[in-house]
C-alpha cells in the first residue's frame, strides 16, 4: 500500500490535490493509520510521531500526489464574554482544566461539555452551541517551533520529538479532571489545552 510520510502545510503547496480526506479533531491527530480519501485513494499514513493535521494541510504520497486535509464540523460550544478581561479569565480557568480551546479574536470554542459550560456561565460568559471545524490553539511549546512539522515538508521528522512527544499522550480522557493539578500560568494554559484534547 502506498504511504504518506510527509505533510505540506496550508499555503505551502500549489499543485491540485488528487484527493481529499475529511477528519474530525481526533482523526487529525494520528501517526500511523490506513486512510481513504473521498475519491477512493487508499494509503497508509506513516509518520515518525503523532502530529496534528490542520485544515488545508496536504499529505504527500510516495508518488508525489497530494491528499488535502479538510477539518470536519463538530459539535462545539462557543463562549463569548463582555470584555477582554472576562475572556482572559474564562480562558485561564479552562486552561487550568487542561481543556483544548480554540482561541478566536473575541470568543473561545470548546467541545460541548455541560460541566464546563456551566462553569463559564458562572464566570459571566454566554455560551452558544454551534457546529464548526475544531482547531484548538497550539501550545506555547509547539508555537516555539513554529509549525515545524508542516513547513518543512519532506524533512519534518526532526521536528516532532519535543513538542508532540509529551503534549498529546493523554488526549481525551483527561479533559476535565485535572483542575487540582496545576501551577500553570497564563502562558502555559494554551499548551495544556491543546495538549489534552
Amino acid at each position: 500500500m502506498i504511504k504518506a510520510n510527509f505533510i505540506s502545510s496550508k499555503g505551502s503547496w500549489q499543485a491540485k490535490a488528487a484527493d481529499t480526506i475529511v477528519l474530525d479533531y481526533e482523526g487529525r491527530h494520528r501517526r500511523r493509520v490506513v486512510m481513504q480519501g473521498v475519491r477512493g485513494t487508499e494509503f497508509l499514513l506513516d509518520l515518525p510521531e503523532a502530529v496534528i493535521l490542520r485544515n488545508g494541510d496536504a499529505l504527500v504520497l510516495e508518488d508525489g500526489r497530494l491528499v488535502e486535509i479538510v477539518a470536519a464540523p463538530e459539535e462545539l460550544a462557543e463562549v463569548r464574554c463582555g470584555d477582554a478581561r472576562q475572556l482572559a479569565r474564562v480562558a485561564y480557568h479552562l486552561g487550568n482544566r487542561h481543556v483544548n480551546v480554540e482561541v478566536l479574536a473575541n470568543r473561545l470554542r470548546i467541545r460541548r461539555d455541560h460541566v464546563l459550560e456551566e462553569m463559564v456561565r458562572g464566570l459571566g460568559a454566554k455560551v452558544a452551541h454551534i457546529e464548526a471545524p475544531f482547531e484548538p490553539d497550539s501550545g506555547a511549546y509547539e508555537a516555539a517551533e513554529s509549525h515545524g512539522h508542516h513547513v518543512h515538508g519532506h524533512d519534518h521528522q526532526h521536528d516532532h520529538g519535543h513538542h508532540h512527544g509529551h503534549d498529546h499522550k493523554h488526549d481525551h480522557a483527561h479533559d476535565h479532571d485535572h483542575g487540582h493539578k496545576h501551577g500553570h500560568d497564563h502562558d502555559h494554559h494554551h499548551g495544556h489545552k491543546h495538549a489534552h484534547d
